[in-house]
């Protein structure tokens, strides 16, 4: 759980905005989103399959530069 305690002197608004990277930071709102609805275990292969790819391509390109 992530949590950020107000300093004395930070405003509320400044303490929302750690708030937020640190949530971001964490993942929290990625993974929320990822379990929003139910993936099938084919789609989740061909999913992780394409970032596979994705990611080998591009450090193939800058391998090469």
């Amino acid at each position: 759980m992530t949590y950020v305690v107000i300093r004395d002197d930070e405003s509320f608004e400044k303490a929302l905005r750690r708030f937020n990277k640190s949530c971001e930071r964490a993942g929290i709102l990625a993974d929320l989103k990822k379990h929003q609805h139910f993936e099938k275990p084919s789609e989740r292969r061909k999913r992780k399959q394409a970032t596979a790819r994705r990611k080998s391509r591009r450090r193939e390109f800058f391998q090469g530069i």
